[in-house]
């Protein structure tokens, strides 16, 4: 399975398709550090060939270091046990079924939006959101969290 993603300011689906706003980006500057960045978010579009539908199939997102030590993405929903109240990987389940119009051996495509809301960063440096489907890594997004950096005026 193949999947294609960005980085946004923000991402919706809506009636089928993806819709983002600020797309492709891979920097972050902040005033200073730690920094608290208000909105990112993730779309992806998975590529479901036929042979893999009337199957469930696992996505998972993650957010790893340059060390490759993974951060939270947010608090823990209320119920979910977890050792610091904070969860560190998204998942989710998805099975594509054959609409009577497909004709055999074409591709479906499922565009996912995911948005983080605050995600906190104590130093700059490179950080990546890490896609996997069915325990596979299948796609990468880099980016840099760096201190703003003003020229001189006047």
């Amino acid at each position: 399975m193949e999947v294609d993603a960005f980085l946004a300011d923000s991402v919706v689906v809506a009636e089928g398709k993806l819709y983002a706003q600020g797309a492709g980006w891979n920097t972050i500057n902040v005033q200073s550090l730690p920094a608290v960045h208000d909105r990112v978010g993730i779309g992806m579009i998975i590529d479901v060939p036929y042979t893999d539908t009337n199957q469930e199939h696992q996505f998972s997102l993650h957010l790893e270091t340059e060390d490759g030590d993974q951060l939270p993405l947010g608090d823990a929903p209320p119920g979910m046990e977890t050792p610091d109240g904070r969860i560190r990987t998204i998942e989710g389940v998805f099975n594509m079924g054959r609409p009577p119009m497909l004709v055999a051996g074409d591709d479906q495509l499922i565009p996912l939006a995911i948005n983080l809301n605050g995600l906190p960063f104590t130093a700059a440096g490179r950080y990546t959101f890490v896609i996997a489907v069915d325990g596979e890594e299948v796609k990468r997004l880099p980016f840099r969290v760096q201190p703003a950096r003003f020229g001189p005026t006047g």
